[in-house]
């Protein structure tokens, strides 16, 4: 049985790795819409501030994309280093959304993020338009297909076990491209994204505005941000709904361990405002209890009821039992491939197989497990209530600041007044970490929220990984902190550095052999 030690080792180098990279990706999302945005209105008006704009927010987009392909890189390398089983168990359906995502979204918005930064004096005003949304338009495809990719691992649909080649392969490759829960992480994903691309600008803009520098710049950038901000945290709330429904249809045990809801309420359950999980006891203290609200959000229904953890532990126990059916069939097929009854008992039963191997963390003769050893990894099936309880209510939270905070300075734009409170804009200063929190731990929901699955329901996360030894993780693992630690480090001096220097003093109002090609005109 694979030692313990090289499955936490290799979890925490591939959480590390990703939470790192996940710095970069949702500044990148937001960004390449903004500048969209910022140069749709230089073509459209020829002010040149609006050109000055999409140059420095551009320059920052640059420093942070490449900081993003270091760290995804990284990543990547890890499926074979530390996870080759997982590789080999689903390669065939996880591998095809990250190779389209290699060859369709990457190496379209790495062609053209050259031509933004290169082509200013060589394209025309709608030319270089053209690249830039096709920036945009490259960010968000590569977040598509990454999420698909994600998301078959949550809910995984449009494939079969093959016991002939002991894999999992694909049967309908529409069912993993339309996967519901793929469909609602990215758009809520990237309407994070947009946030905090939004509350970036904000901040900095804030910071321009308290210095009283670039106040004209900085008074228009923020005007967008707060704009597209507001719209973009209204969305993010809208389509976390959604992510909510799909995980109560589909993802039950994350929706029970998110609320820390021991016992199954009666229909419509209520949420959790607050309170304080209790593991030794399986209970919650000291809750403040909102009606209604959960069983409206995981079932869209009054009537349905929402299970909890101790109702799905049971019906975990059952899957086991019957898993223990799938791979006793599964052994006596690999002696007899020709056995039409084994097949078929099988096929019936195939789907909780992966249940089954959860005891091999337990015993490596699970068919002879007893009662004591299947309770122990049904009880397993539950992910770590406190984290998931607490991150989710913070990054709610959070999201509702955020539409409070970008309401106020959509108000303050629209009557022009933005240089009138300085209180809102320090506070919009010391605001700039905080949609990366969100982010992160909702990544911390999504991924803490599954296990023990690598796959949901079909491959248990310590089964996943290489056959290395601990040392060697280890070694990689320094290796990478020290590689992440100094690209940190690199990062914040190149955008702090930018930062300060500040855009290039106004231009004029308006550029006269600005060709405005969109409308047909010239000037």
């Amino acid at each position: 049985m694979t030692s313990m030690d090289v499955v936490s080792l290799s979890r925490l180098q591939f959480g590390l790795t990703a939470l790192y990279h996940f710095l970069f990706v949702p500044l990148t999302l937001g960004l390449s819409i903004l500048l969209g945005i910022m140069e749709s209105v230089y073509v459209m008006t020829g002010r040149t501030i609006w050109r000055e704009m999409t140059k420095f927010w551009g320059l920052l987009f640059g420093i942070n994309f490449a900081m993003g392909v270091a760290t995804g890189i990284t990543m990547e390398f890890q499926f074979g280093m530390n996870w080759a089983y997982y590789s080999h168990y689903v390669g065939d359906i996880f591998g095809a959304p990250l190779a389209i995502e290699g060859l369709m979204a990457f190496f379209l918005e790495a062609t053209f993020v050259g031509l933004f930064f290169f082509g200013w004096d060589k394209l025309t005003g709608v030319q270089h338009l053209c690249v830039t949304w096709l920036v945009a338009l490259g960010s968000n495809l590569s977040a598509l297909w990454i999420l698909i990719a994600n998301g078959w691992m949550q809910y995984p649909v449009g494939a079969k076990f093959n016991p002939d080649t002991m894999r999992m392969e694909v049967t309908d490759f529409m069912q993993v491209l339309f996967n519901p829960v793929a469909q609602a992480k990215f758009v809520h994903t990237v309407s994070a994204g947009y946030v905090t691309g939004a509350m970036f600008m904000l901040s900095v803009s804030a910071f321009y505005l308290i210095r009283g520098r670039y106040t004209e710049f900085a008074k228009r950038s923020m005007t967008v941000a707060a704009s597209f901000g507001l719209a973009s945290a209204l969305s993010v709330v809208v389509l976390g709904d959604e992510s909510g429904y799909t995980a109560g249809e589909n993802q039950k045990m994350k929706i029970a361990a998110i609320e820390a809801m021991w016992d199954t309420q009666a229909a419509p359950a209520s949420f959790t405002l607050f309170g304080v999980p209790d593991l030794a006891n399986r209970r919650t203290d000291y809750e403040v209890k909102v009606p209604w609200m959960l069983g409206l959000i995981a079932t869209r229904s009054i009537d349905k009821t929402v299970p909890g953890i101790k109702d799905l532990v049971a019906h975990a126990q059952e899957r086991i039992r019957s898993g223990l059916i799938a791979y006793d069939a599964l052994e006596k097929l690999r002696a007899a491939p020709a056995n039409a009854a084994e097949r078929a008992r099988l096929d019936a039963t195939g789907a909780d197989l992966g249940y089954a191997l959860l005891l091999k963390k337990i015993r490596p003769d699970i068919a002879n497990a007893t009662a004591d050893e299947i309770v122990q990894a049904a009880w397993s099936t539950v992910p770590a209530v406190s984290p998931l309880f607490w991150s989710f209510r913070i990054m709610v939270g959070l999201g509702f600041y955020f539409i409070a905070l970008f309401a106020v300075a959509f108000v303050l734009a629209s009557n022009r007044q933005l240089t009138r409170y300085g209180g809102f804009l320090w506070l919009a200063l010391l605001s700039l970490p905080l949609p990366w929190i969100a982010a992160e731990l909702g990544w911390i929901v999504a991924e803490v929220g599954r296990q023990p699955w690598v796959i949901e329901g079909v491959l248990p996360t310590f089964l996943a990984v290489s056959s290395i030894s601990a040392a060697n993780i280890w070694t990689t693992l320094i290796g990478f902190v020290v590689f992440y630690s100094t690209l940190a480090v690199v990062d914040v001096y190149l955008m702090v550095k930018t930062v300060k220097a500040g855009p290039p003093p106004d231009g004029p109002v308006a550029r006269p052999d600005l060709r405005l090609a969109i409308v047909g005109a010239a000037e």
